[in-house]
């Protein structure tokens, strides 16, 4: 009676025992992802290292790059100087004026926008011009940009503080008569020469004296041409200007 007694208190409290460490498997987790192996210890978990810190980012002394422009490119751009009150647009600036040129001189940009009578000069015999305030200026020989100079600076800042000058060469024209096929006056566009002009009028007729073209310059000169001879050297082919007169004689038979 007794021995049956204590196996039934033994086997309770072996249940008890059992159950106990069943509730204890259940609640507590194992820190390791392995299985564990029946008899051996368990190996402690290691620390996580800490993480480390971002590298900083090395500090370049090297100078900045320019930056690039819409088109990709890092050339630098450079604008053209432009000196007031002397226009630079102008087109045929690098022309040389000659004793009876007309010109047109426009004086803008006045104290008070007071408006201005433009100069409608013609190049006088001794290469002159006379303008605003009685002031003259050799204009002969000279090319447009450097006489708009010349002006500007003769009353800047002497008489004005400002003031923008600006020259209009009217057309001018040279005179071409006699044994050419289409005589008359022609345009005058630039540096011409006696053969270029009488090119210009179609050429010389059959009948024309090729060794004695007369030239009459604008101030009453008269140059005789042989253009014959000045087919074989340039050197011997005038210059025509404004307002000469080339007349070509008919030869004697």
């Amino acid at each position: 009676m007794n021995v049956n007694k204590h196996l039934i208190t033994t086997g309770a409290a072996s249940s008890l025992l059992l159950a106990a460490l069943l509730l204890a498997g259940c609640q507590t987790q194992p820190p390791s992802h392995f299985a564990e192996v029946p008899g051996m210890p368990t190996m402690p978990a290691l620390p996580a290292e800490p993480a480390a810190a971002p590298a900083a980012a090395p500090t370049s002394t090297a100078p900045a790059a320019p930056a690039a422009s819409a088109a990709g490119s890092t050339e630098a751009v450079f604008s053209p100087v432009v000196l007031p009150g002397v226009t630079t647009n102008s087109a045929g600036s690098s022309e040389i004026f000659h004793e009876g040129d007309a010109l047109i001189v426009i004086f803008s940009d006045l104290p008070g926008n007071q408006p201005s009578t433009p100069f409608e000069e013609h190049i006088k015999d001794d290469g002159t011009i006379t303008l605003l305030l009685d002031q003259i200026f050799k204009a002969a020989g000279k090319r447009r940009g450097d006489l708009e100079r010349e002006i500007h600076d003769r009353y800047v800042p002497d008489y004005y503080r400002n003031l923008t000058v600006t020259i209009k060469p009217q057309d001018r024209f040279y005179f071409v008569d006699g044994e050419v096929r289409a005589s008359g006056r022609q345009l005058y566009v630039g540096r011409m020469t006696v053969l270029k002009a009488i090119g210009s009028c179609g050429d010389f007729t059959d009948f024309a004296n090729k060794k004695k073209v007369k030239v009459i310059r604008n101030d009453g000169r008269i140059d005789i041409v042989n253009c014959v001879k000045a087919r074989e050297d340039p050197r011997l082919d005038l210059e025509i200007f404004p307002n000469d007169h080339i007349i070509v004689p008919r030869k004697i038979i």
